[in-house]
C-alpha cells in the first residue's frame, strides 16, 4: 500500500487541516472514552455531530470500538493511540471516534455484525472504516504498529484505506451497499411452526454432547461460561432425567467453580478462561456474567445440595456488595445503590497482576500454614502460569473435611488482606440499566431462598435507582455515571428491568413492581415492536443516529433481549390473567420459530421462555406473610427446585384474576394455604410445606 495523494486537507508539509477538532472524550461520562481523553487522536464521540465533522472535511471515519475492562484495548491503546506519528496519521486521514461499547450496544452491534459478514472474527478492539453517512466499508480488530501476528501494522491499514477511499470509490461504494443490504436481511427474522418440548429436548441432547466429560463447558477453548445454555440443560433434565444433561452442568459449575477463571480469595467469576481447564482467565469481571452464574448455581444447588455451589453463590454476592456499588458522585464515599459495570484484567499495565502470586510471596504471609495451601491450590515454584501461580483446586475439586476446609478459610482471608495492598486493577463504575436488571432479579430470587435480608434489600434499591435516577420523559435511559444519565434505552433495558420487577414482586409481593413491568412492556410494544415482521428491535423507533435497526433472538454474553422478554410476556400472562400478554408472547414464538431449523445454539434463551410459557407451574399462597406457616409455605416453595414456577402471595383477603385457575379458592380452616396449578387445573389445598415441595415436584439428585 502507497501514501495517499495529497488532497486540499493537506498542506505542504503532508499534515492535515484537522478542522479545528481536538479530543473530545474529556466531555464524556465513560470510563473507557475517559482512559483516552489525552490521547494525541482527536477522539470524537459517537454522535451526528462528528459524522457532520466527516461530511464537511470528506474524510471517511475510522471507529474504534472498545471497553474498560478490555485488555487487547489496552494494548493497542498504548502501541497506537499514544504514539504521536500514528495519532498524527489518524487525525491527518480519518474523522476518529471512540465508542465504549457498554454504553452503546446498538453502536457495537451494527458494526460486530458488518466485521462478521466481511468474513472477519469479531471482539474488541473493533476497528471499522465507515464512510460520512456511517456506512461500514472495511474493518478488523486489533491492528499492532508494526506488521506481526500475521497482521498488517497499523499505519499500513491506515494508508491502505484511505488511498481506496480517495481513489476508488466504486469499491467503497459496493462494499458500503452489499454490506448495508446484508445487515437489513439479517434483521428480518424467520417465523416458522410451533416449537415444541420435543423439539426442545432434542435441541438440549444436542448441545449436551458438545460439552466436555470431564472438564466441563463446550469442548476446546477458549471456554465461556454459558449459563443459558446449562439452564436449557438443566430443565431438560428436569423433564427427561438424562443423566448427560445433568452431568453437563454439574461438572462445569464445579471446574468453574474451582478453577482459576473463580477469583478464589475475594469472590466472583472472570469472564471466560482462554484454555480448556478453567485455569487462565481473561480476568477481567463483569456484572452480568456474575448475575446468570448466581443464578444456575441456585438452580443446581437446589437440586444436588452441593455446599460447594453455596459457598461460591455467597462469595460472588459479598464480592458484588462489596465491590460493584457504584460510586454516586466521583467521591468515593457516596455509594449510590446501584451496581457497576466492570472490573478490569489489567493493574500496572499488566493483565492479571492483582491477582497472581509467587510461591516466596505465600509463605511469607501464612507462615506454618503455606504448605497446606499450597497442596490446595496448585502453588508450586514454577508457577501454574508465566512463572507465577493462579490459585485454584481443579485438581480435586471436592471440598475436604470442615477443620481443613475451615484452615483454609483463614489462609484465604490472610492472603486477601495482603492483596489489598497491590494496585487495584480499573474500575468501571457506570450504571446499565440491563445489566442491573440482570443482578437485581438474581438477587432477588438468592435473598429469600439463603434467607439473606440484606441481599433483597440491596436489589430493591439498586431498582429504586434505576426508576429514580435513570427515566427521562418516563422512558428509561441506558447508562448513568455520576449523576450524568446518557443514551437512549435498549430492548435490553427493559426487557431485564422488567425481569427484575417481576423478580422482586414474586419475592415481595409489592404490587408496584408488578405495575412497573407493565409499564415497561407497554413501552417497548410502543416504541420497539416489529408491525410487520413481529419481534422487537434491539433500538427504539426513535433512537437518532443508526443506519439500520437490528433484531434477533440471539443470546450473546448476556441473555437475548426478545428472550428475555418473552419469559417476562409469559409471567405477566400468569400473574395478571391479561391474554394480551399471552397473544404478545405468542406472536413472539412465532416471529423467530423459523431461527431454530436455521441456528438453534444462540437461542437457548428464547427456547427456555417457548418452554415456560407452555409449562408454568403456578403457586399461590394465601396467608399471612408474617405468620410462620406462610413463611414456611413460602420456603418450601422457593427452595424446590422449579424452574417455571411462578409465585403469588395474597393476603388471606386479596383476590385473584378472575382468569387465574385459582380464582375463588381460600385458606383451608384458616391458615396458611397454598395451590398449584397447571393450566387449568389446581391441586387441592396445601397446608404443610413438605406437601407443596412434593407438588412442585422436587427431586433430589440420585
Amino acid at each position: 500500500m502507497t501514501e495517499p495523494l495529497p488532497s486540499k486537507d493537506q498542506d505542504d508539509t503532508g499534515q492535515a487541516d484537522n478542522h479545528g477538532l481536538t479530543n473530545r472524550l474529556g466531555e464524556e461520562t465513560s470510563p473507557y472514552l475517559l482512559q483516552h481523553r489525552d490521547n494525541p487522536v482527536a477522539w470524537q464521540a459517537w454522535g451526528e455531530e462528528a459524522l457532520a465533522e466527516a461530511r464537511k472535511s470528506g474524510k471517511p471515519v475510522l471507529l474504534s470500538v472498545g471497553y474498560a475492562a478490555c485488555h487487547w484495548c489496552h494494548v493497542m491503546a498504548h502501541e497506537c493511540f499514544e504514539d504521536p506519528e500514528i495519532a498524527a496519521l489518524m487525525n491527518r486521514l480519518f474523522v476518529n471516534i471512540k465508542v465504549d461499547r457498554e454504553e452503546r450496544p446498538d453502536v457495537d452491534t451494527i458494526y460486530q455484525t458488518a466485521l462478521a459478514l466481511l468474513g472477519e472474527q469479531g471482539g474488541w478492539p473493533l476497528t471499522m472504516f465507515l464512510t460520512p453517512e456511517g456506512e461500514p466499508f472495511w474493518g478488523g480488530t486489533y491492528f499492532p504498529p508494526t506488521p506481526r501476528y500475521g497482521r498488517p501494522g497499523f499505519p499500513q491499514v491506515l494508508q491502505g484505506i484511505a488511498e481506496i477511499y480517495a481513489n476508488d470509490s466504486a469499491r467503497v461504494d459496493n462494499n458500503t451497499k452489499a454490506l448495508k443490504d446484508a445487515l437489513t436481511r439479517l434483521s428480518e427474522n424467520q417465523s416458522g411452526p410451533a416449537v415444541g418440548l420435543a423439539m426442545i429436548d432434542q435441541i438440549a441432547e444436542h448441545l449436551a454432547g458438545e460439552f466436555d466429560p470431564e472438564l466441563g463447558g463446550i469442548r476446546g477453548a477458549p471456554k465461556f461460561p454459558q449459563p443459558a445454555i446449562m439452564k436449557l440443560l438443566w430443565r431438560a433434565w428436569k423433564r427427561g432425567g438424562a443423566k448427560s444433561l445433568l452431568n453437563a452442568c454439574d461438572t462445569t459449575l464445579t471446574q468453574m467453580c474451582q478453577g482459576g477463571i473463580y477469583d478464589h480469595l475475594g469472590g466472583g467469576f472472570a469472564r471466560y478462561s482462554v484454555d480448556a481447564r478453567w485455569l487462565v482467565p481473561h480476568f477481567e469481571k463483569m456484572l452480568y456474567d456474575n448475575a446468570q452464574l448466581l443464578e444456575i448455581l441456585a438452580w443446581v444447588w437446589r437440586d444436588t445440595g452441593n455446599p460447594l455451589y453455596e459457598q461460591r453463590i455467597r462469595e460472588t454476592v459479598a464480592w458484588t456488595l462489596r465491590e460493584m456499588i457504584a460510586d454516586a458522585d466521583g467521591s468515593g464515599q457516596s455509594p449510590s445503590g446501584a451496581f457497576a459495570a466492570t472490573l478490569d484484567a489489567d493493574s500496572e499495565g499488566e493483565e492479571g497482576k492483582f491477582y497472581v502470586w509467587h510461591e516466596a510471596e505465600i509463605d511469607e504471609v501464612l507462615g506454618a500454614e503455606a504448605a497446606l495451601f499450597k497442596a490446595h491450590y496448585d502453588v508450586g515454584r514454577y508457577g501454574n502460569w508465566e512463572g507465577k501461580t493462579i490459585l485454584n483446586r481443579s485438581a480435586a475439586p471436592e471440598l475436604a473435611d470442615a477443620d481443613t476446609e475451615a484452615r483454609l478459610a483463614a489462609a484465604r482471608d490472610k492472603l486477601l488482606a495482603r492483596r489489598g495492598g497491590r494496585i487495584r486493577p480499573g474500575w468501571d463504575d457506570k450504571v446499565l440499566a440491563d445489566w442491573n436488571g440482570l443482578m437485581i432479579a438474581a438477587l432477588a430470587e438468592l435473598g429469600p431462598l439463603f434467607g439473606e435480608a440484606d441481599w433483597l434489600a440491596a436489589a430493591e434499591e439498586a431498582f429504586a435507582f434505576v426508576c429514580r435516577e435513570m427515566v427521562r420523559d418516563g422512558r428509561l435511559c441506558h447508562s448513568w455515571r455520576h449523576g450524568r444519565l446518557k443514551h437512549p434505552a435498549t430492548l435490553d433495558d427493559y426487557a431485564n428491568m422488567a425481569a427484575a420487577a417481576v423478580a422482586l414482586f414474586e419475592a415481595t409481593a409489592k404490587r408496584a413492581y408488578l405495575d412497573q413491568a407493565e409499564a415497561w412492556i407497554d413501552v417497548l410494544d410502543r416504541h420497539y415492536w416489529d408491525p410487520a415482521a413481529g419481534g422487537y428491535f434491539l433500538t427504539a423507533d426513535d433512537t437518532p443516529g443508526l443506519i439500520v435497526r437490528t433484531k434477533n433472538a440471539h443470546d450473546n454474553a448476556v441473555p437475548s433481549g426478545n428472550g428475555t422478554v418473552l419469559s417476562v410476556l409469559a409471567r405477566l400472562f400468569y400473574l395478571t390473567g391479561k391474554d394480551a400478554y399471552r397473544a404478545r408472547a405468542e406472536a413472539l414464538v412465532k416471529a423467530f420459530a423459523g431461527e431454530v431449523n436455521r441456528n438453534f445454539f444462540p437461542l437457548a434463551s428464547l427456547l427456555n421462555g417457548i418452554e415456560f410459557l407452555g409449562s408454568a407451574a403456578q403457586v399461590v399462597i394465601i396467608g399471612d406473610r408474617r405468620d410462620a406457616a406462610t413463611q414456611a409455605l413460602l420456603a418450601a416453595a422457593r427452595q424446590t427446585s422449579a424452574p417455571n414456577r411462578i409465585l403469588m402471595t395474597l393476603e388471606p383477603d386479596a383476590a385473584l384474576p378472575e382468569s387465574h385457575p385459582a380464582f375463588g379458592k381460600t385458606q383451608s380452616d384458616g391458615q396458611a394455604t397454598a395451590y398449584v396449578c397447571h393450566g387449568p387445573t389446581c391441586s387441592l389445598p396445601i397446608v404443610e410445606a413438605e406437601g407443596l415441595a412434593r407438588a412442585l415436584g422436587g427431586q433430589a439428585v440420585s
